[in-house]
């Protein structure tokens, strides 16, 4: 059997291969990190196994096109994406400010990588090389498949496959779509003609021979008016199962945008297959810094892919879809017994799970028959047909903690726990209280206004009170000393400042601080980022307030960390706006303090009622001056006290 390797990412590399040239160059805005948890390392991986050769060009310089022709004139093409995330998420917060590092690049450095990766890239092999097939794909294409907001240039952009032009979009996870392109273009049919294989996107001339198709509002529609915008997207937003899904186009100037339905979700025995494959599970020796987006996959390892939880400002399911993959269990016991071998394994797996790590199976069995509901949700509205079970995951887990070497097994991916307050066996969550989790569980109510958590798909308030009670009941049964940390989210769609003092309220009452807050991030492929742009519920058509400015979205991030002096300012501002200026004050019930310059000019009674000593209670008096000789003749009662005192207690 042939040693494990990396793929090639050197010429050097490449020929001690004994390759003249590869069949794909795969280029990536990533450092190439030979893990399962990163795409371009799956793909490159899946495509060797299927016999093609393959070579990786990783964080290229985009200024010149010499990175790009490293390893000469590929035989098939390119396949392009910008990373493991959007590469202008990887470059900017949601305040559009500049990020200071990028934890997919050697030594956390930014600057590794160009903003909007993809269409760079696709320029500069166009430069390189002509009549090239290109194939872009990965989170960055996927989600941009079709006309779309675009945050940073606040404006609607065309889609990706257009603004590149790439020959062919591979949209969602990818692994069985790039092979039959493979095998396509080595059979010898020209990229123009590839225009069949489900989970890709193309470009036409025209919809004549195209094949039930449903055209969705062009983009010079969308573009201008929002209602269509809105529209569009619940069309895309409908069509993300495998099953139901249906072929769209969307019109782009003189030609079309077409998207074919979605590829069938990968089996039990197809996941195995592709987690099997060997990686190295490692960056490439070449790199000499650490790359930090390593740490928290290293050993940590993907059960399922897919998501029905339906949260709005969630775009996997926009990528992976609402149908659960999963792997057996003796091939995640296989991929954790490797990991013990590694001379860097020191007992601790650190996540076993993936976007919703207690999902093990689909939400109904209709959706194993007749595909994913196209206008229902499963979990919020919970849906009556919803099937609850937490014991498969039970059992996997309680598989992994016996395994020798293995001292502990966390779960640090999302749990829905709703999902985990709708079973009626509490089986997995004693389990989970008592083995699976390291001081602190962290979950991800986002809000407690049950008018925004409408809108966020999320459950209302009383479910996430439910749940805390039962975690503390837990806890204190198993003699456990742990905490919840909820992830809150500032200025979503339906948020507005009086929602945000709900939430702050909420904070104070229950002795919550939150170190960080979460400010909503308009990204492409959400619900959310469609609500954001239109003002409109895309499901109702309703209208929804949206924050949009930077002097409130600042106001409601600093309410929800009140706490803080630096943002006491914001907070009464933010509070005489809304009309709230009772929480201004001493009480127990305030919110921030009021300012010092609110107690010049006032009389004594109102300064009293002002001060932190009267709002306990008015019982304080006011403070008497202290003289140097009051002092000493204080000093001097003291000690005369203290004499009659000692004689008393020895029986003087």
């Amino acid at each position: 059997m042939m040693e494990k390797q990396f793929l090639p990412l050197t010429r050097q590399e490449m020929l001690a291969r004994g390759w003249e040239r590869p069949d794909f160059c795969l280029v990536t805005g990533d450092a190439y990190v030979d893990h399962p948890s990163f795409g371009t390392a799956i793909i490159g991986r899946v495509l060797e196994s299927q016999g093609f050769k393959v070579a990786v060009i990783a964080q290229p310089d985009w200024k010149s096109v010499r990175d790009f022709q490293r390893f000469g004139r590929p035989r098939l093409g390119f396949l392009v994406n910008s990373g493991n995330i959007d590469s202008m998420v990887c470059h900017y917060t949601a305040s559009k400010k500049r990020r200071s590092d990028d934890a997919y690049t050697p030594g956390g450095k930014t600057g590794a990588r160009p903003d909007r990766a993809v269409i760079v890239y696709t320029n500069m092999i166009r430069q390189a090389y002509r009549n090239m097939p290109i194939i872009i794909g990965g989170i960055e294409a996927s989600l941009r498949r079709f006309a779309h907001y675009d945050y940073w240039d606040d404006k609607v952009r065309r889609s990706i496959l257009v603004d590149a032009g790439a020959d062919l979009l591979i949209y969602g996870m990818g692994e069985r779509p790039v092979v039959e392109l493979a095998q396509a273009l080595a059979a010898g049919i020209p990229i123009g003609q590839i225009t069949y294989v489900n989970g890709t996107c193309y470009q036409t001339a025209s919809l004549q021979g195209v094949d039930a198709v449903k055209e969705i509002e062009s983009f010079e529609q969308v573009r201008t008016d929002k209602q269509a915008y809105a529209r569009a997207f619940l069309e895309q937003h409908r069509q993300t199962d495998a099953i139901r899904g249906q072929r769209l186009a969307q019109k782009h100037g003189d030609g079309y945008l077409v998207m074919n339905p979605p590829a069938m979700p990968l089996s039990v025995q197809e996941m195995d297959a592709v987690y099997a494959l060997p990686y190295m599970r490692a960056p490439h020796p070449s790199y000499t810094e650490h790359i930090p987006g390593v740490d928290e996959v290293e050993f940590s390892i993907t059960s399922c892919r897919g998501c029905y939880g339906g949260c709005s400002f969630c775009a996997l399911t926009y990528h992976q879809g609402r149908r659960i993959q999963v792997r057996s269990h003796a091939s995640i016991v296989d991929e954790a017994i490797q990991m013990t071998k590694s001379p860097h394994f020191k007992g601790y797996i650190h996540d076993v799970g993936g976007p919703t790590a207690n999902f093990r199976q689909t939400a109904c069995k209709q959706q194993r028959k007749n595909g994913v509901c196209p206008d229902r949700a499963c979990l919020y509205p919970r849906c009556p047909n919803l099937e609850v079970d937490h014991e498969d995951y039970r059992k996997l887990l309680v598989q992994l903690r016996k395994l020798p070497g293995i001292k502990k097994v966390f779960v640090r991916s999302g749990l829905r726990y709703d999902y985990m307050m709708y079973d009626t066996n509490d089986a997995f969550f004693r389990e989970l209280v008592e083995h699976h989790i390291s001081g602190q569980l962290k979950v991800a109510p986002e809000h407690i206004s049950d008018r925004v958590l409408a809108r966020m798909g999320k459950p209302p308030r009383a479910l996430y009170d439910q749940f805390v009670h039962k975690y503390r009941v837990l806890n204190q049964q198993l003699g456990k000393d742990q905490y919840i940390v909820p992830y809150f989210m500032s200025s979503h769609p339906g948020s507005d400042l009086h929602a945000a003092i709900e939430l702050a309220c909420y904070l104070k009452k229950t002795g919550q601080r939150p170190e960080q807050v979460q400010d909503f991030y308009p990204t492409p492929g959400t619900l959310s980022t469609t609500m954001f742009y239109t003002g409109l519920d895309p499901r109702t058509m309703e209208p929804v307030y949206v924050p949009r400015s930077y002097e409130e979205k600042r106001m409601q991030r600093a309410l929800l960390q009140f706490y803080r002096k630096e943002n006491a300012p914001l907070v009464r501002q933010a509070l005489r706006k809304a009309g709230r200026a009772d929480l201004i004050g001493y009480e127990s019930h305030c919110l921030v303090w009021p300012e010092r310059s609110e107690m010049r000019g006032r009389t004594p009674a109102q300064q009293a009622t002002g001060t932190r000593a009267a709002c306990r209670g008015n019982r304080a008096k006011p403070k008497k001056r202290v003289t140097k000789g009051h002092k000493a003749g204080t000093k001097q009662q003291l000690a005369q006290r203290l004499q009659v005192k000692q004689k008393t207690k020895h029986g003087g």
